[in-house]
C-alpha cells in the first residue's frame, strides 16, 4: 500500500514492509474516493528503515450538527445552507480534525463546503 502511495516502487530485492495497520474511523463504500497523504517521519540508523505515517481521507461526509449560522458585524445572523443529515463533499486540507469520546470528527466552516450532494 506504501509503494503505491508514493507512486513508486520500494527498493528492490530484500524490501519488505515490516508492520502495517490500517484503521477507517467512518465507513467506506465501493466508488469512494480516499485522498492519501504519506509522510516519512524517521529512517532508523540500523539500516535501510524507513517509517511512514499515512493518512487516508474521504472527502465526503454527513454533516453531523450545524450551528444557527455567521454572525455579521451589524449583530444579524446568516442562516447555514448545510443542516445536519446533509451529504457534503470537501476540500483534503479542509477543517480541523478532533476526537470525541474515541470519536473522530472534522469541523468545517460552510466556505470549506464544496458541495451538499443529498
Amino acid at each position: 500500500m506504501v509503494a503505491g502511495l508514493l507512486n513508486r516502487r520500494l527498493p528492490g530485492p530484500g524490501t519488505a514492509i515490516v508492520d502495517s495497520h490500517v484503521h477507517y474511523a467512518g465507513e467506506l463504500f465501493i466508488g469512494d474516493t480516499l485522498t492519501a497523504t504519506v509522510t516519512a517521519k524517521a529512517k532508523h540508523k540500523q539500516g535501510h528503515r524507513i517509517e511512514f505515517d499515512c493518512r487516508c481521507v474521504n472527502p465526503a461526509g454527513e454533516v453531523i450538527a450545524a450551528g444557527s449560522g455567521k454572525i455579521l458585524d451589524n449583530g444579524n445572523t446568516v442562516p447555514l445552507a448545510v443542516k445536519a443529515g446533509d451529504k457534503i463533499l470537501f476540500g483534503k486540507y479542509s477543517g480541523t480534525d478532533i476526537k470525541i469520546d474515541g470519536e473522530e470528527y472534522l469541523i468545517l466552516r460552510e466556505d470549506e463546503v464544496l458541495a451538499i450532494v443529498g
